[in-house]
């Protein structure tokens, strides 16, 4: 069964596994519709959403409620007998995010996920991502004077130079509230920000609380991986990504056997 309209996709299989997995695409604001049918293909359950740019929903990817995402599954949960989020870039830092904040999750997988909160523009100031119960959740901020030395624009020195100067831990994700299985999908050529640092920050605080963290990474992949079966996808902002279609590929497989293992997929 499968009911899709541009604000959702909900994907039942035919051979379910009991695995329910809330599925949130990046920037692009898109339904991850392609993803959403490979999960299902493998006897996931998958509610994949918009986020952002619907009807009653903010503009852009700023001041998103995190409230959003704990309906979404709550409205999956009584279809499975486990509950999962996936998510990339952006939709990687709400899927982390979420799950610091709803135990109910049983596994968590970030592609490109970030370590910390970034702010989203408005139109007029920097805006936190992110509101839980009515309140901006804090961000690491990021230098408005900045500007792009080449086009294609790279924001990668913009979120390293936000990272140098974080201030302390604020806009830091509590990853250590994380339960059950978290699994991350990095590139090591991102060009969009630093996803092989942000992975190795999450591992490390986890660690230090004596959690287990999976990562999954490829020196030549960039911002975008490719699963099996994927075609790359072709929307999106005009930026450098890094990677090639070749080495996102192969992260795709090289992660695939973890993403089927954390979603409990038929492989």
């Amino acid at each position: 069964m499968r009911f899709e309209d541009p604000q959702w996709a909900f994907l039942e299989p035919e051979r379910p596994t009991g695995s329910g997995v809330l599925l949130l695409a990046g920037s692009s604001g898109r339904v991850d519709v392609q993803r959403a049918h490979l999960l299902q293909a493998h006897g996931a359950t998958v509610l994949a959403i918009r986020w952002f740019g619907g009807p009653g929903q903010q503009p852009g990817p700023f001041e998103v409620p995190i409230e959003l995402f704990i309906e979404a599954l709550d409205h999956l949960e009584p279809h499975v007998d486990s509950l999962a989020i996936a998510g990339t870039s952006f939709g990687g830092e709400a899927a982390l995010l979420t799950a610091t904040v709803d135990s109910r999750i049983r596994a968590t997988v970030g592609f490109a996920a970030s370590s910390v909160v970034w702010p989203g523009w408005n139109g007029n100031e920097w805006l936190s991502h992110w509101t839980w119960q009515g309140d901006p959740v804090p961000f690491v901020p990021l230098d408005t004077t900045w500007e792009p030395a080449e086009e294609p624009p790279s924001f990668l020195p913009l979120y390293d130079a936000g990272l140098q100067h974080q201030d302390g831990r604020i806009g830091s994700i509590d990853v250590e509230c994380i339960t059950g299985t978290l699994l991350l999908v990095a590139g090591g050529n991102d060009l969009v920000w630093p996803s092989i640092r942000f992975a190795e920050q999450i591992a490390e605080r986890r660690w230090k609380h004596g959690l287990a963290t999976e990562v999954v990474s490829h020196p030549r992949a960039g911002h975008r991986v490719t699963l099996p079966n994927e075609d790359p996808p072709a929307n999106g902002m005009t930026i450098a990504r890094g990677g090639t279609p070749e080495a996102d590929a192969e992260l795709g497989r090289a992660s695939w056997p973890a993403i089927a293992r954390a979603l409990h997929l038929r492989t």
